[in-house]
């Protein structure tokens, strides 16, 4: 009996309801480990600490981290992740101090960008093409991931799929272009405008610009209304950028597009360099189970080149693709504004009766990566379990067996199946690899949740009346570790300054990494402290590479 039968994934893409089985494959995929994954750093709890402090002053314009000023990106994502908190909070379902309510907006994002690629990709690539390209991207591994991390790029995603969806309809059809669907274009690239500033009207502008230059022509972006269309977007987010502005003297546009935009421009922020060539290098596995279909895909598209809807679909995904191949700052998520065009590219050719096969050596390159990223997924969390914390981990021994399954199931149906059967049930068996993944394996790890823990340990004092005052940390500054316990947590120098912040009133607990603990003694001895030690919690910085141990201490008369 075959392993999934071929009518079923024949039937899915004209299924009755396809915004329904797209959304319940989404929540297959994305919710395992949505609440139980803890929270990451750095830009995930960077991104939720500011939200919380949003929530817990009121002020919805300045953007802080303690008492620092976040002057990175602009606010959209912190007013939905705030919005995200105060419901949850009043319908009781959790509180600002978890992170899953944070993460919301994200899948949120995914999930309408998700059915935007079927909504408008249906005139672009015909009605099943656009029911499998959404679904294979919804099962790319770093959409899946980005789904479980509170920050910009899953909600960016939906409105660069919008936009882009309005723009194919103006291109295909300029005539029929209604004035409502103009603005509801410059309206989607402008909240675009306050989750990542620029990026959004630059993947539509870059492609407007490609097809004119290709086309040798441009009428048709007169559909777009352009003269009352371009103030629409501005006047989206020009409140809050004057607000911001005068809040911050400027600051606010010196540091985000001078400190953040312009470095990640020219050089490698925060290591984050590659080379050119780093997205093709690494596309097998940020868009594992679909990249093999993509590279199959790709030749039979540019044959196509001069029909309107690959047309159109090349000039949204290679210049964007191009563009930050040439940026000095990589990071995997980066080129998924791309991922809805290549999805339905690829699909586009598994779903064309009359397709060419791909040439022999480009199908067997894609099939090689498929299976080593499978197995490498499979492999990576059986080690990790040992490696973080020493332990065999019976959840990690199955994730191996998943993704050689779908690796397998993916092949035969090929042999047997075709490519869009193929492809779907690859997006489908994914299913199980990354709950257990992200619902089993990771939150399961102890030693690099270090800021969790922390925050347990304290917690644990607290009702025997130890700890009642202040919390301060030294050796430790992870983000993570000031969402876990808290804003008030004072992030101290050295081991000098945790004395004195222990001294300074009752009732105060510092916790003392291990490469501060001699400073941290002598200076308490020398200030006539009487030390306690209430417990100590050891784990690993991966942000830092090493192991660390913090003991938490109190001062007693």
């Amino acid at each position: 009996m075959p392993l999934f039968p071929r009518d079923i994934l024949d039937r899915l893409p004209e299924a009755r309801w396809p915004r329904l089985w797209l959304s319940l494959l989404c929540l297959a995929l994305w919710l395992p480990g949505l609440a139980s994954l803890p929270p990451g750093d750095r830009d995930e709890s960077r991104f939720a600490q500011a939200s919380r402090q949003m929530v817990e002053s009121g002020d919805y314009v300045r953007i802080r981290f303690g008492e620092e000023e976040r002057n990175k990106k602009p606010v959209g994502i912190h007013w939905a992740q705030a919005a995200s908190v105060r419901a949850v909070e009043t319908l009781g379902l959790g509180h600002r101090g978890e992170i899953w309510p944070y993460r919301l907006p994200s899948l949120l994002g995914a999930l309408l960008a998700v059915l935007a690629t079927y909504h408008w990709g249906r005139a672009l690539v015909g009605r099943r093409a656009a029911f499998l390209g959404a679904a294979l991207l919804a099962s790319c591994t770093v959409l899946v991931v980005e789904t479980h991390i509170a920050k910009t790029d899953a909600a960016l995603l939906a409105t660069v799929a919008a936009a882009m969806g309005l723009l194919g309809r103006a291109y295909l059809a300029p005539g029929t272009f209604t004035a409502r669907q103009a603005a509801g274009f410059w309206a989607v690239l402008g909240v675009s405008i306050l989750l990542k500033g620029p990026i959004g009207p630059m993947v539509a502008l870059l492609a407007g610009l490609t097809l004119a230059v290709a086309d040798r022509a441009a009428g048709w972006l007169r559909a777009l209304r352009p003269l009352w269309g371009v103030p629409l977007m501005l006047g989206m987010a020009a409140p809050w950028l004057v607000a911001i502005g005068i809040a911050t003297e400027g600051r606010f546009f010196a540091e985000a597009v001078g400190g953040d935009m312009l470095s990640k421009v020219g050089s490698g922020e925060e290591a984050h360099w590659g080379p050119p060539g780093y997205y093709l290098a690494t596309f097998a596995l940020a868009a594992f189970p679909a990249a093999f279909l993509v590279l199959r895909a790709l030749p039979a598209a540019w044959r196509d080149r001069m029909s309107p809807g690959t047309r159109f679909l090349l000039a949204w995904a290679a210049p964007t693709w191009l563009l930050f191949e040439a940026v000095a700052t990589k990071l995997p998520h980066y080129t998924l504004p791309a991922f809805p065009a290549l999805m339905l590219l690829a699909a586009a050719w598994a779903m064309d009766p009359l397709r060419r096969p791909a040439p022999r050596w480009l199908s067997g390159l894609g099939l090689g990566l498929f299976w080593l990223v499978a197995a490498a997924l499979g492999v990576a969390a059986a080690l990790l379990p040992w490696l973080a914390d020493r332990r065999v981990d019976p959840v990690a021994l199955l994730v191996l067996p998943a993704a050689l399954l779908l690796a397998g199931g993916v092949t035969a149906m090929l042999r047997r199946g075709g490519p869009g059967r193929a492809a779907l049930l690859g997006a489908i068996l994914a299913v199980p690899v990354y709950g257990l993944i992200l619902g089993g394996v990771l939150p399961r790890l102890e030693a690099p949740w270090i800021g969790p823990r922390l925050a347990a340990r304290l917690a644990e004092a607290a009702p025997t009346g130890d700890v009642q005052g202040g919390f301060g940390v030294v050796g430790y500054h992870e983000p993570s570790m000031v969402f876990a316990t808290g804003t008030g947590t004072a992030l101290l120098r050295d081991g000098a300054a945790g004395a004195a912040f222990l001294g300074a009133e009752p009732g105060r607990t510092v916790a003392i990494g291990d490469r501060d603990q001699a400073g941290f003694r002598a200076a308490a001895m020398r200030a006539g402290l009487n030390l306690r030690e209430i417990g100590l919690v050891e784990g690993y910085n991966y942000t830092r590479g090493r192991r660390l141990t913090l003991r938490l201490f109190q001062a007693v008369p």
